[in-house]
């Protein structure tokens, strides 16, 4: 049988410090930041799928839903959402160019920065389209 020898030593072993590292790069700080902004995304898809559950509970559950929805820190969460969704509809046309596969037309490969702005262009026209088709369905 083999004995095992132990060598005792006085220096302490390395622990890498793990508690913020992301906050030194700014590389990582945008990258937290987006990854947080999903929460928003999600409490939001709550919201509305809470919506549509009173929706199919009847008119008193639905009237209900949407008084709860007037509250002060209902407008509060709301405007926070609405903050948190800009930000993370930002940083994903940021990174659109770098995701996608290379679109080439005409033999030149499309730039970062016009895919940015295509996908900007896409989002407002449909933001606006939503905000017309709401304004028509209340008249």
């Amino acid at each position: 049988m083999k004995s095992q020898v132990e060598v005792k030593t006085r220096r302490r072993p390395y622990v890498r410090p793990m508690a913020g590292w992301w906050k030194g790069n700014a590389f990582f700080l945008r990258y937290m930041v987006r990854e947080a902004t999903a929460v928003a995304v999600w409490i939001y898809a709550l919201i509305l799928t809470v919506g549509a559950w009173r929706l199919g509970q009847g008119e008193a559950a639905w009237n209900g839903w949407l008084e709860a929805l007037k509250s002060p820190l209902s407008v509060f969460l709301h405007l926070a959402l609405l903050i948190s969704m800009l930000v993370h509809t930002y940083s994903w046309f940021e990174i659109m160019p770098k995701t996608m596969a290379p679109v080439v037309i005409n033999g030149e490969r499309l730039s970062a920065q016009r895919i940015q702005r295509t996908g900007w262009g896409v989002a407002v026209v449909v933001f606006v389209l939503a905000l017309l088709l709401a304004v028509w369905s209340q008249s």
